[in-house]
């Protein structure tokens, strides 16, 4: 089997096609339909007219993450400015979060945000390579977020976060707060498309990943088996493990919508596997899944996913599960054709190589 290297995952993106603002509709977005032979050329849809494409019986898998206003503007008691990317919460009101200031805050000091609207304690270093620091917090941090936060925006979007981002950069059935950057495909949902599968009979199960910024990071080192990979928070819970076997006893398939949907499910796969199970259990952990091409699925069939970014754990995940040509084919024609890429950018639909 081919052995890539991260220079088999890079292009050249028009600056001008990264979408800086959402569609004005959600399902207005574009939809470019991957799922036939390399050879044809793939469909120029919009996404609103993806029901017609899924058939009755299939599952599609959400994941139900919502996004926090994790994003912190503040200071040093020395006047120096910080800046804070709050990565998680964790008990007793601490949190772990990323801190960007000239020169790094010593535990035991204290970080006033919001212009003085609250202090937090610098209690160390914490996560992979220390990269990370522990805070915290004199009340509950999603409170305090929820009050005096700043949408995290993702590092290529240009514009400061407003009212407009308030909303779009959250899907219409986030329940469960953690994640620092949204679950993109969902984006393109809205009300009228969920009730357009059901009424197909596509049937739908969430799960849980709270996604961190490392989905944002590039590859650094040619060699993909050198990367170490971020860790999330995932839930796979008994129902989405029955509503899959369900699905595949009826005879559907199962589709991620997204990348981090599919982590979350193929994580879980792992985790039985590894305990022996012959069947899906539900799981819950942390997780370091890295796929690239060559990598065993085990429970998703289709996946709706955005464009992403060159060089990204993501291109390769998706290169993994419709085949590295085939994407870099229908990259080509996204550019060609103008499509809109990353976070708010449009959408597209593969099927995974068998």
């Amino acid at each position: 089997m081919r052995t890539y290297t991260v220079s088999d995952f890079d292009f050249d993106l028009p600056p001008e096609l990264i979408a800086q603002h959402p569609a004005a509709e959600r399902s207005a977005s574009r939809l470019l339909d991957g799922t036939g032979p390399i050879s044809a050329p793939p469909a120029d849809r919009v996404f609103r007219e993806l029901p017609a494409l899924l058939s009755p019986g299939d599952l599609i898998v959400f994941n139900d993450t919502r996004v926090i206003k994790a994003r912190l503007h503040g200071e040093k008691h020395t006047g120096g400015a910080v800046e804070a990317l709050v990565e998680r919460v964790q008990p007793r009101h601490e949190v772990w979060a990323h801190l960007r200031a000239s020169k790094s805050p010593k535990p035991g000091s204290w970080v006033s945000f919001a212009r003085g609207a609250f202090e937090a304690e610098v209690l160390g270093r914490c996560g992979p390579d220390d990269a990370l620091f522990r805070l915290r917090f004199p009340a509950d941090p999603l409170a305090l977020l929820e009050a005096h936060g700043h949408v995290p925006l993702p590092p290529y979007i240009t514009h400061g976060d407003g009212a407009e981002d308030v909303q779009r950069y959250q899907t219409v059935f986030a329940s469960r707060p953690g994640a620092v950057a949204a679950p993109t495909a969902s984006l393109h949902f809205d009300q009228g498309v969920l009730d357009a599968l059901a009424a197909r009979g596509v049937a739908s199960t969430r799960v849980t990943l709270h996604v961190g910024a490392g989905t944002f990071q590039p590859v650094r080192s040619e060699s993909l088996a050198e990367h170490k990979m971020h860790s999330e928070w995932y839930e796979v819970g008994a129902q989405a493990v029955a509503d899959i076997a369900a699905a595949r006893a009826r005879g559907g398939r199962v589709i991620a919508a997204g990348t981090t949907a599919l982590r979350a499910l193929e994580s879980a796969a792992q985790l039985s596997a590894q305990a022996g199970a012959d069947s899906l259990q539900p799981g819950t952990g942390d997780t370091t899944l890295f796929i690239t091409p060559g990598f065993q699925f085990r429970v998703v069939d289709r996946l709706i996913t955005n464009f992403h970014l060159p060089r990204s754990t993501l291109l390769m995940l998706v290169s993994a599960l419709a085949g590295h040509e085939q994407v870099r084919a229908l990259y080509r024609h996204a550019i060609e054709s103008r499509y809109r890429f990353f976070s708010y950018g449009d959408a597209m639909l593969l099927d995974r190589v068998r």
